[in-house]
């Protein structure tokens, strides 16, 4: 019998982003969204938490290699989200609410993709994305 082990990988970044319903009026906006709804965007200083899940290597004792892990990270997500306004810089984004949990949900789509046409047997857990320090969204691509 095999030990599942889930190891976690903790990145950083800042981004910009509105929370705007194009189909609402600016009333309903601030009313719905308040400060989030600014015309001239917000920020925040996110943390990423990827977490996934498998046995150990017998031969290294890896799930995966955190250097690899990050490194994927770093080149899916990342780049691609760090000092960008998510509204309109990030592709993955275009045409979404951006809002944490719609960002976690996208995130998760990209690592799973990735992972799965890696070579690692580990398998994605979750996806844990804090916007402030008292507000985060938890993925475990489930589906309700």
């Amino acid at each position: 019998m095999k030990a599942l082990v889930y190891i976690s990988r903790l990145e950083h970044f800042n981004a910009a982003h509105k929370l705007y319903n194009t189909a609402w009026s600016k009333d309903k906006n601030i009313e719905i969204f308040g400060k989030c709804a600014n015309e001239n965007w917000h920020g925040h200083n996110f943390e990423l938490t990827v977490t996934v899940k498998g046995a150990p290597d017998p031969e290294t004792g890896f799930v995966v290699d955190f250097k690899k892990l990050g490194m994927l990270i770093r080149e899916e997500v990342i780049e691609k989200v760090d000092h960008k306004n998510l509204n309109v810089d990030v592709d993955f984004l275009v045409g979404k609410m951006a809002t944490c949990e719609v960002f976690a949900v996208e995130i998760w789509k990209i690592l799973e993709e990735k992972l799965a046409k890696s070579n690692e047997s580990c398998r994605l857990h979750c996806i844990k994305l804090v916007e402030t320090p008292g507000n985060y969204a938890e993925y475990y691509g489930e589906s309700i």
